[in-house]
């Protein structure tokens, strides 16, 4: 049977603008795996890979022009969005590269023997290394970010760990031109075309998962998408970690005093946060906690104003256009709900924004209502009043795990005065990153940052942006009593790479 065609696709139109590539047959997965696999030692060198993510951002810069045209004739992201979105993936390259040279991310550890210790302590040297080939899973909705060149891309490299990408459906063009970049970047520095592999279709994603020679996961994606091929990494004889975001619903509460403090200015921020890419963002603020009375009215208006003003826009694919408007048409049917601003479509390729409202109470016990609580892709949000602390307690005791949550309060309440601090312990189990007075939309690219989160947020408590991401794809390995001629030079006592480490309990930078 012919492996079918893969078609470059336009969302504006829903019609085919050419064939990019045809799906990978397993054989083909097997070959793109092993030549990864093979490319692993040309990755040992930390300037050799510093070297390598540099130029792959220099080279994606350079290209920027077509690659920015391609990717928004797949998306209709826009150009804007995309430059800026581009600018953020080589940030995110270098950064890398700045890490991997820094070598902090080793973890070394040294310790000399101590026979007077109970128990007494052998010659022990620790430090991580790369896992191998790691599966990389693009998204949708980040062409460039959290696709070919994106965050699990980059950091995996950082770790000396080569990749298989594959490619998501809505931007194949561009996943191609893409996967070409960093291989010539790659070349540039004698490391192999292997080291970044690249297959389309969907069985090649299920082989990929399954390959003996991968050795982990990144995915960004649905939670029924994520959570079968997080199932078929753990299945597997020798299973693997899988490190997948999958969902998010990013509840923001409002107090009373906040609503009342400003509530209008909430409301239109609101709007801005939640139809930002056509609220195609993985934090887009999806439930919104308002209180009911004068403050909260105000507020609903204030959305509704912004909201209504929003222009129809163009989501990623029919498919999702198609999701998005069941979705909210069987959310606004649910008793109760109402919508101030309807949500739909908006014509025959775009979707309208909106929101719905309705009662706490409606949520604070299981039922059909529940619906409310998953996530709907798209440009919609709904905002839950309630009529006292402890429904509000209510329902936010019920929600899933997330990426963000936030919390808007008054001033006096942010200057630690009244249930500000209660709040603040309230949402921290629920998310990876907790706002205060602000907008989820918007992840920076920065050492401190975590993006994940309880499940079904994410699989694992690690993060996809941010430097620590890099510790995904290592494991740590323990030398006990090994000479020093036999010893990495990462672990030899002349630290001769000038590495930071602990030294006998002592931090040396």
């Amino acid at each position: 049977m012919a492996a079918a065609p893969v078609w470059s696709v336009d969302p504006r139109t829903g019609k085919q603008r050419e064939q990019v590539a045809v799906e990978a047959t397993a054989q083909e997965v097997d070959t793109t795996v092993r030549a990864a696999h093979d490319a692993r030692g040309a990755l040992a060198d930390r300037t050799v890979r510093a070297a390598f993510l540099r130029s792959a951002a220099d080279q994606l810069e350079a290209a920027r022009d077509g690659l920015v045209e391609t990717a928004d004739a797949e998306t209709a992201l826009g150009p804007v969005r995309l430059t800026g979105e581009l600018a953020r993936t080589c940030y995110q390259l270098r950064a890398f590269a700045g890490i991997v040279e820094e070598g902090a991310f080793l973890d070394v550890v040294v310790d000399h023997p101590d026979d007077t210790a109970t128990p007494p302590i052998p010659d022990l040297r620790r430090y991580k290394i790369p896992l191998g080939v790691v599966a990389v899973y693009s998204a949708s909705n980040f062409p460039f970010a959290f696709s070919v060149a994106g965050g699990d891309t980059a950091s995996a490299l950082a770790a000396g760990c080569p990749v298989v990408v594959k490619a998501h459906p809505d931007h194949p063009a561009l996943s191609e031109l893409v996967a070409k970049v960093l291989r010539r970047a790659a070349r540039e520095h004698g490391v192999p075309d292997g080291v970044v592999g690249l297959v389309h279709g969907f069985e090649a994603g299920v082989e990929l998962i399954g390959h003996p020679l991968v050795a982990a996961a990144g995915f960004t994606g649905s939670v029924r998408g994520g959570r079968a091929l997080f199932d078929a990494a753990a299945a597997r004889p020798v299973p693997i970690p899988f490190h997948g975001e999958l969902g998010s619903l990013n509840p923001v509460l409002v107090t009373e005093a906040a609503a009342a403090e400003r509530a209008e200015q909430i409301g239109a921020g609101l709007a801005g946060s939640m139809t930002l890419g056509v609220g195609q963002f993985c934090v887009k603020p999806g439930l919104v906690l308002a209180p009911s009375g004068a403050a909260g009215d105000q507020l609903v208006k204030s959305l509704t104003d912004a909201v209504s003003n929003t222009e129809a826009g163009v989501l990623l694919d029919h498919r999702m256009r198609d999701n998005f408007v069941a979705g909210v048409a069987e959310r606004a049917a649910l008793d109760g709900v109402e919508s101030p601003v309807t949500p739909g479509a908006g014509g025959e390729h775009t979707v309208g924004a909106g929101f719905l409202t309705v009662p706490a109470q409606k949520l604070a016990h299981e039922g059909a209502h529940d619906l409310l609580l998953e996530e709907c892709f798209g440009p919609v949000t709904v905002v839950v009043r309630y009529e006292d602390e402890d429904e509000a307690t209510a329902v936010l005791s019920r929600l899933p795990g997330n990426l963000t949550a936030t919390v808007h309060l008054s001033a006096e309440e942010a200057a630690g005065e009244g249930r500000g601090r209660q709040l603040l312990a309230q949402l921290t189990p629920l998310a990876g990153r907790v706002l205060v007075n602000g907008w989820p939309t918007g992840v920076a690219v920065a050492p401190a940052q975590h993006h994940g989160g309880p499940y079904p947020a994410t699989t694992s408590t690690s993060t996809s942006v941010g430097g620590t991401a890099i510790e995904r794809w290592l494991r740590p390995v323990v030398y006990q009593g090994a000479p020093q001629a036999l010893l990495p030079p990462e672990l030899r006592d002349d630290n001769p790479l000038g590495l930071p480490r602990r030294f006998n309990g002592r931090l040396e930078r």
